[in-house]
């Protein structure tokens, strides 16, 4: 409302931006923007989706899986370390399935036809060596961030983390 009271000051009525005003206006603002439909079709695949991409996708799954029969065969070799390994294992089972990897088994078997990998009869070597096979891998996957699209890159760099941190609470003492 605009009187003429004072010709050079607007007289607008003092209006209290509630929580509940502001996040009313922002999720109006954010429905907008998608309902605009910012969508490309271009008909070139999305960077994620190119054969380069789908190449190292492939690729991770594939050393996914083989950090899985590992953790499987540690876990055959070793069973007094169920309660350290488990969710490890299980966090490396995720990490295959967002790869791509189709059939994750639940828990630890060995595949038909396939031996495990060989494990150190010592608990301590055996809890080592997988360190050093998530270590490996996690440096792996950090290399290839430079040549993966940004989505990929996002999770590689992720998985590569993780396994860092996997890695870090394999040689922790108990």
């Amino acid at each position: 409302m605009i009187t003429t009271e004072d010709p050079g000051k607007w007289n607008v009525p003092n209006l209290a931006l509630t929580r509940r005003t502001t996040l009313l206006a922002g999720a109006a603002l954010g429905a907008a923007a998608l309902v605009t439909g910012c969508s490309d079709d271009s008909g070139t695949p999305p960077p994620d989706r190119t054969p380069a991409a789908d190449h190292l996708r492939a690729a991770a799954a594939r050393d996914s899986t083989g950090l899985l029969a590992r953790y499987d065969a540690t876990l055959a070799a070793h069973p007094a370390l169920q309660g350290r390994l488990r969710p490890l294992r299980s966090e490396v089972a995720r990490h295959a399935e967002a790869f791509g990897t189709k059939s994750v088994p639940a828990a630890p078997s060995a595949p038909p036809g396939k031996s495990r990998p060989p494990v150190p009869k010592d608990e301590k070597a055996a809890r080592t060596a997988l360190a050093e096979a998530e270590r490996h891998l996690a440096d792996a996957r950090t290399r290839t961030l430079r040549t993966a699209p940004p989505g990929l890159a996002r999770l590689l760099a992720s998985v590569a983390a993780a396994g860092t941190a996997h890695a870090y609470l394999l040689t922790e003492q108990a």
